[in-house]
């Protein structure tokens, strides 16, 4: 099955529960996509295909600039993955195909 798709997706931080929508749309092993949110909208950076593994980069500037690493798995309508946000943490998150 393809991880192409949009995901609904929500990210548990310290912060409270962000929400978001996520778009992944892949070409061979990278893809390109958006997260927007509470947050506003941030382009996918650096993003990776392995499988049904997604990598990928965003920077932010709420509440202050910083670069997120990211890491999420497809499995048939699910998304589970992480968001590493510097100094402050990892954060678990997980969505399902819209």
């Amino acid at each position: 099955m393809s991880v192409a798709g949009t995901y609904n997706c929500v990210t548990h931080t310290p912060m409270g529960d962000q929400t978001f929508t996520f778009t992944v749309k892949p070409d061979g092993d990278t893809f390109i996509g958006t997260n927007s949110g509470q947050m506003g909208s941030m382009d996918v950076e650096n993003g990776k295909v392995d499988g049904n593994t997604l990598t990928w980069q965003m920077k932010i500037t709420v509440p202050m600039p910083m670069t997120l690493d990211c890491t999420a798995t497809v499995d048939g309508d699910a998304m589970t993955g992480k968001v590493t946000a510097g100094m402050f943490g990892t954060f678990p998150m997980e969505g399902t195909r819209a």
